[in-house]
């Protein structure tokens, strides 16, 4: 028997008799058809509508339905997908949850892996499929439309997730804040949603490196993200202009990605391409400000390996996304102002490149002509605004 080896921990109970009670004192049993008859309550507990979270639960159900056995009742795809977003959402611990849903632990941690793991298989091609040039350029218009930035197909960052020191890992993990951490890099559109990732990546390595090295700064460096042709800009009669990836300095300049001029030597015309650039480059910062504050697992350590901490950040990615497009979250709900001032902070100036400085000319020379230029930007680049 194998209660008998030598060395092997004898199992004292089956179940314990505290999470035996779980159907008649488990969240879940107790409280989740309560929270159904208050739709406010519901999208608090769970950062979604009752209708979306019906529609996701559909959409998952497939890989999240399991059969009883002889031995025990399996938990259900609902049970389960609650359980995962309680841990997305608050970020307690695995032994906080055991005690609120009289699950246990190890059985937390396999629903938690697994559902986000099925979330990211099974809502990657409806929420953030890969872009056609029909989709960027209904990105750049919407570019246009709320940040005046015209030829625009997103905003590019990286996102520091902290995480637990991984064993034997070294220095890798550890980032310029001082922290461990894993990379979320991510273009972000005007409507705040992700439209590429790329996660993993270690937190010391740099954000040029890490798009160097990733799927998609290799298909924009062969041309191969089925990028719309150039085109003049709106009113302009100048050269045409190729579609831009707006970033910060941390990113090298391309002809296809555009970052601020250094801040040495800064004229009215470059202070105010760098204006108009960061004005569009606002989106990816607060799409991951709604992502963090919504799904709050991101604001403290996640307690985890490093591949099931990319299976967090694919599942929250791709949840964001979810409640964007079907809950058409607002920024009052989650309590950010989108509309505050624009930093011009050009803290770490780097060394540009070559090839893209003529097409960077092309954008500064547009914003600062009549056809291009806001009645108000040189109040905000002299700090009136």
């Amino acid at each position: 028997m194998l209660d008998d080896e030598p060395g092997r921990k004898r199992r004292r109970l089956w179940v314990h008799p505290i999470v035996a009670q779980r159907q008649q004192k488990g969240q879940f049993h107790k409280l989740f058809n309560d929270l159904r008859q208050d739709s406010n309550k519901f999208k608090s507990y769970c950062r979604m509508s009752i209708e979306t979270f019906d529609h996701l639960l559909i959409c998952l159900h497939p890989d999240l339905n399991f059969v009883d056995t002889s031995m025990r009742r399996s938990i259900s795809a609902e049970q389960r997908l609650l359980v995962t977003l309680r841990f997305l959402a608050t970020g307690n611990s695995f032994a906080s949850l055991h005690f609120e849903f009289l699950l246990g632990i190890s059985t937390i941690s396999g629903i938690v892996c697994h559902t986000c793991k099925v979330i990211w298989q099974r809502l990657r091609e409806a929420v953030m499929p890969t872009p056609a040039a029909a989709d960027w350029l209904r990105i750049a218009a919407g570019f246009n439309q709320s940040a005046q930035f015209p030829n625009c197909i997103g905003a590019l960052d990286g996102k520091h997730i902290r995480v637990k020191k991984p064993s034997h890992s070294g220095s890798r993990y550890f980032n310029y804040k001082q922290y461990f951490s894993v990379v979320l890099m991510a273009l972000a559109d005007s409507d705040y949603k992700f439209v590429i990732v790329d996660i993993g990546a270690y937190g010391s390595t740099s954000d040029s490196r890490i798009l160097s090295a990733s799927r998609m700064g290799e298909r924009l460096r062969q041309n191969q993200l089925a990028l719309p042709e150039p085109s003049r800009l709106p009113g302009s009669a100048g050269p045409p202009a190729p579609f831009v990836i707006v970033a910060d300095e941390g990113f090298a300049l391309s002809p296809h990605l555009m970052r601020p001029f250094p801040r040495r030597d800064l004229d009215d015309r470059k202070r105010i391409f760098n204006y108009r650039l960061t004005r569009a480059r606002r989106y990816v910062e607060c799409a991951f400000g709604i992502l963090s504050s919504k799904w709050r697992v991101f604001q403290s350590s996640i307690q985890m390996k490093p591949d099931n901490v990319t299976l967090v950040i694919q599942a929250c990615v791709m949840l964001h996304n979810f409640t964007r497009i079907h809950d058409a979250s607002t920024d009052a709900d989650l309590g950010l102002n989108m509309t505050s001032s624009v930093s011009l902070d050009l803290s770490r100036p780097g060394q540009p490149g070559t090839a893209g400085l003529a097409v960077r000319e092309i954008f500064a020379d547009y914003f600062s002509s009549p056809e291009g230029a806001l009645s108000w930007q040189m109040d905000a680049i002299r700090g009136s605004r």
